[in-house]
Protein backbone atom coordinates (compact mmCIF):
# COMPACT_ATOMS: atom_id res chain seq x y z
CA UNK A 1 0.00 0.00 0.00
CA UNK A 2 1.27 3.80 -0.85
CA UNK A 3 0.20 7.36 -1.53
CA UNK A 4 0.70 9.20 -4.40
CA UNK A 5 0.25 13.18 -3.83
CA UNK A 6 -0.88 14.69 -7.39
CA UNK A 7 -0.42 18.08 -8.01
CA UNK A 8 -2.52 19.88 -10.37
CA UNK A 9 -1.76 23.05 -11.37
CA UNK A 10 -3.85 25.95 -12.68
CA UNK A 11 -4.65 29.41 -13.19
CA UNK A 12 -7.05 31.52 -11.28
CA UNK A 13 -6.90 35.27 -11.44
CA UNK A 14 -4.09 34.86 -13.52
CA UNK A 15 -2.34 33.21 -10.81
CA UNK A 16 -0.85 30.29 -10.72
CA UNK A 17 -2.45 27.87 -8.22
CA UNK A 18 -2.21 24.33 -7.19
CA UNK A 19 -4.17 21.68 -5.38
CA UNK A 20 -3.06 18.20 -4.18
CA UNK A 21 -6.13 15.03 -4.42
CA UNK A 22 -4.12 12.13 -2.96
CA UNK A 23 -4.20 8.46 -5.28
CA UNK A 24 -4.15 5.28 -2.85
CA UNK A 25 -3.16 2.19 -3.64
CA UNK A 26 -3.87 -0.84 -2.16
CA UNK A 27 -3.47 -4.66 -3.85
CA UNK A 28 -3.04 -2.68 -7.49
CA UNK A 29 -6.04 -1.55 -7.06
CA UNK A 30 -6.31 2.49 -6.91
CA UNK A 31 -8.81 5.10 -4.98
CA UNK A 32 -8.77 8.60 -5.65
CA UNK A 33 -9.45 11.35 -2.75
CA UNK A 34 -11.17 14.26 -4.70
CA UNK A 35 -11.67 15.39 -7.74
CA UNK A 36 -11.18 18.91 -8.32
CA UNK A 37 -12.78 21.79 -9.92
CA UNK A 38 -15.14 21.38 -12.79
CA UNK A 39 -13.50 19.86 -15.85
CA UNK A 40 -9.94 18.75 -13.40
CA UNK A 41 -10.77 14.95 -15.15
CA UNK A 42 -8.10 15.49 -17.87
CA UNK A 43 -5.29 17.27 -15.25
CA UNK A 44 -6.21 14.33 -12.81
CA UNK A 45 -5.82 11.78 -15.51
CA UNK A 46 -2.90 13.05 -16.87
CA UNK A 47 -0.94 13.15 -13.04
CA UNK A 48 -2.33 9.54 -12.50
CA UNK A 49 -0.91 8.57 -15.99
CA UNK A 50 2.47 9.90 -15.01
CA UNK A 51 2.63 8.07 -12.13
CA UNK A 52 2.57 4.82 -14.07
CA UNK A 53 -1.25 3.82 -13.34
CA UNK A 54 -4.12 2.94 -15.51
CA UNK A 55 -7.47 4.34 -15.14
CA UNK A 56 -9.01 0.97 -15.55
CA UNK A 57 -7.54 0.60 -12.20
CA UNK A 58 -9.65 3.21 -10.57
CA UNK A 59 -12.05 1.37 -8.04
CA UNK A 60 -12.78 4.04 -5.59
CA UNK A 61 -13.38 8.09 -5.33
CA UNK A 62 -13.43 9.17 -1.27
CA UNK A 63 -14.98 13.00 -0.91
CA UNK A 64 -13.94 14.66 2.01
CA UNK A 65 -16.60 17.00 1.84
CA UNK A 66 -19.03 18.90 -0.46
CA UNK A 67 -17.26 22.42 -1.97
CA UNK A 68 -16.75 23.02 -5.28
CA UNK A 69 -12.90 22.01 -5.40
CA UNK A 70 -13.26 18.95 -4.39
CA UNK A 71 -16.12 17.56 -6.16
CA UNK A 72 -16.41 19.35 -9.29
CA UNK A 73 -15.36 16.84 -11.59
CA UNK A 74 -17.10 13.89 -9.66
CA UNK A 75 -20.21 13.94 -12.17
CA UNK A 76 -17.37 13.41 -14.87
CA UNK A 77 -15.11 10.55 -13.42
CA UNK A 78 -18.56 8.80 -13.00
CA UNK A 79 -20.03 9.14 -16.00
CA UNK A 80 -16.64 7.96 -17.43
CA UNK A 81 -15.84 5.24 -15.32
CA UNK A 82 -19.47 4.06 -14.42
CA UNK A 83 -17.62 1.28 -12.10
CA UNK A 84 -16.23 3.81 -9.86
CA UNK A 85 -17.67 3.30 -6.09
CA UNK A 86 -17.78 6.47 -4.73
CA UNK A 87 -17.55 7.40 -0.82
CA UNK A 88 -18.49 10.01 1.54
CA UNK A 89 -19.60 10.74 5.07
CA UNK A 90 -23.84 10.01 5.30
CA UNK A 91 -24.05 13.79 5.80
CA UNK A 92 -21.92 14.95 3.02
CA UNK A 93 -23.99 12.40 1.06
CA UNK A 94 -27.25 14.08 0.85
CA UNK A 95 -25.61 17.29 -0.36
CA UNK A 96 -23.45 15.68 -2.89
CA UNK A 97 -26.46 13.40 -4.02
CA UNK A 98 -28.67 16.93 -3.93
CA UNK A 99 -31.23 15.71 -1.29
CA UNK A 100 -30.37 18.69 0.91
CA UNK A 101 -29.25 21.95 -0.08
CA UNK A 102 -25.52 22.42 0.22
CA UNK A 103 -24.20 24.05 3.26
CA UNK A 104 -21.31 26.11 1.38
CA UNK A 105 -24.54 26.97 -0.86
CA UNK A 106 -26.90 28.61 1.71
CA UNK A 107 -23.74 30.48 3.58
CA UNK A 108 -22.58 31.78 0.26
CA UNK A 109 -26.37 32.89 -0.22
CA UNK A 110 -26.17 34.50 3.33
CA UNK A 111 -22.98 35.92 2.76
CA UNK A 112 -24.01 37.77 -0.63
CA UNK A 113 -26.58 39.88 1.66
CA UNK A 114 -24.07 41.53 3.26
CA UNK A 115 -21.41 41.11 0.56
CA UNK A 116 -19.60 45.24 -0.09
CA UNK A 117 -20.91 46.13 -3.84
CA UNK A 118 -17.21 45.89 -5.21
CA UNK A 119 -17.40 41.65 -3.81
CA UNK A 120 -20.96 41.23 -5.42
CA UNK A 121 -19.96 40.03 -8.77
CA UNK A 122 -17.48 37.75 -7.28
CA UNK A 123 -20.37 36.39 -4.54
CA UNK A 124 -22.92 36.26 -7.07
CA UNK A 125 -20.21 34.36 -9.83
CA UNK A 126 -19.65 31.57 -6.69
CA UNK A 127 -23.00 30.70 -6.01
CA UNK A 128 -23.11 30.10 -9.40
CA UNK A 129 -20.57 27.49 -9.63
CA UNK A 130 -21.86 25.88 -6.60
CA UNK A 131 -25.62 25.75 -8.16
CA UNK A 132 -23.90 23.91 -11.32
CA UNK A 133 -22.44 21.32 -10.25
CA UNK A 134 -24.11 18.13 -11.21
CA UNK A 135 -25.16 16.12 -8.04
CA UNK A 136 -24.54 12.80 -7.57
CA UNK A 137 -25.81 9.40 -6.06
CA UNK A 138 -23.45 7.83 -2.84
CA UNK A 139 -22.28 4.54 -3.18
CA UNK A 140 -21.05 3.79 0.22
CA UNK A 141 -21.76 6.35 3.22
CA UNK A 142 -19.14 5.76 6.01
CA UNK A 143 -19.27 6.89 9.39
CA UNK A 144 -16.77 8.09 11.92
CA UNK A 145 -14.04 5.07 12.84
CA UNK A 146 -15.23 2.82 9.88
CA UNK A 147 -12.40 0.97 8.23
CA UNK A 148 -12.06 0.69 4.58
CA UNK A 149 -10.09 0.17 1.67
CA UNK A 150 -9.27 -3.59 2.93
CA UNK A 151 -9.36 -1.92 6.40
CA UNK A 152 -6.23 -0.67 5.87
CA UNK A 153 -7.73 3.46 6.22
CA UNK A 154 -9.83 4.65 8.93
CA UNK A 155 -12.33 7.26 8.10
CA UNK A 156 -12.04 9.87 11.01
CA UNK A 157 -14.73 12.35 11.52
CA UNK A 158 -13.32 16.43 11.20
CA UNK A 159 -16.50 18.38 11.24
CA UNK A 160 -15.65 21.82 10.83
CA UNK A 161 -14.81 23.17 7.80
CA UNK A 162 -18.17 21.55 6.56
CA UNK A 163 -20.74 19.69 9.18
CA UNK A 164 -19.64 16.22 7.77
CA UNK A 165 -16.45 16.64 6.57
CA UNK A 166 -14.06 13.30 7.10
CA UNK A 167 -9.86 12.80 7.00
CA UNK A 168 -8.40 9.84 6.54
CA UNK A 169 -5.79 7.72 8.84
CA UNK A 170 -3.73 5.08 7.62
CA UNK A 171 -2.37 3.28 11.29
CA UNK A 172 0.10 1.16 8.45
CA UNK A 173 1.63 4.40 7.07
CA UNK A 174 0.90 6.53 10.03
CA UNK A 175 -0.33 9.34 7.75
CA UNK A 176 -3.31 11.56 7.00
CA UNK A 177 -4.90 12.13 4.25
CA UNK A 178 -6.60 15.46 5.23
CA UNK A 179 -8.88 16.94 2.93
CA UNK A 180 -9.87 20.47 4.16
CA UNK A 181 -9.57 19.82 8.16
CA UNK A 182 -6.01 21.00 7.39
CA UNK A 183 -3.48 22.94 5.30
CA UNK A 184 0.28 23.13 5.08
CA UNK A 185 1.60 26.48 5.46
CA UNK A 186 5.00 27.19 6.68
CA UNK A 187 5.82 24.27 7.59
CA UNK A 188 2.93 24.01 9.86
CA UNK A 189 -0.66 22.58 9.90
CA UNK A 190 -3.31 25.31 10.46
CA UNK A 191 -7.19 25.78 9.57
CA UNK A 192 -8.46 25.36 6.42
CA UNK A 193 -9.57 29.08 5.28
CA UNK A 194 -11.43 29.98 8.58
CA UNK A 195 -13.33 32.37 7.13
CA UNK A 196 -15.45 29.82 5.13
CA UNK A 197 -15.17 27.51 8.20
CA UNK A 198 -18.69 26.36 8.84
CA UNK A 199 -17.75 26.21 12.65
CA UNK A 200 -14.54 27.72 13.65
CA UNK A 201 -14.78 25.86 17.23
CA UNK A 202 -15.59 22.35 15.68
CA UNK A 203 -12.85 22.83 13.06
CA UNK A 204 -9.91 23.69 15.62
CA UNK A 205 -11.15 20.79 17.80
CA UNK A 206 -10.47 18.64 14.60
CA UNK A 207 -7.09 20.24 13.75
CA UNK A 208 -6.17 19.08 17.05
CA UNK A 209 -7.67 15.76 16.29
CA UNK A 210 -5.47 15.15 13.37
CA UNK A 211 -2.49 16.53 15.02
CA UNK A 212 -2.92 14.00 17.54
CA UNK A 213 -2.28 11.39 15.59
CA UNK A 214 1.63 12.26 15.21
CA UNK A 215 1.41 11.23 12.27
CA UNK A 216 5.31 11.10 10.07
CA UNK A 217 3.00 12.50 6.83
CA UNK A 218 0.28 14.94 6.28
CA UNK A 219 -1.69 14.63 2.87
CA UNK A 220 -3.09 17.90 2.64
CA UNK A 221 -5.34 19.04 -0.20
CA UNK A 222 -4.17 22.84 0.01
CA UNK A 223 -0.12 23.30 0.27
CA UNK A 224 0.71 19.63 -0.06
CA UNK A 225 2.07 17.16 2.02
CA UNK A 226 4.18 17.87 5.27
CA UNK A 227 6.48 15.11 6.63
Amino acid sequence: MKIVELPIEFEFNGQKNYIYPSLIIVNNELTLVDTGYPHFLPLIEHEISKNGYEMTQLKNIIITHYDDDHIGSLHDFKEKYPWINIIASEVESTYISGERKSERLIQAEEMLKNMPNEEKEFGKWFIQQLKNITHVSIDEKVRDGDMILDKKCRVVATPGHTSGHISLYFPDLKCVITGDAAVHENHELTIANPHFCLNIEEAENSLRKIKNFKADTYYCYHGGKLS
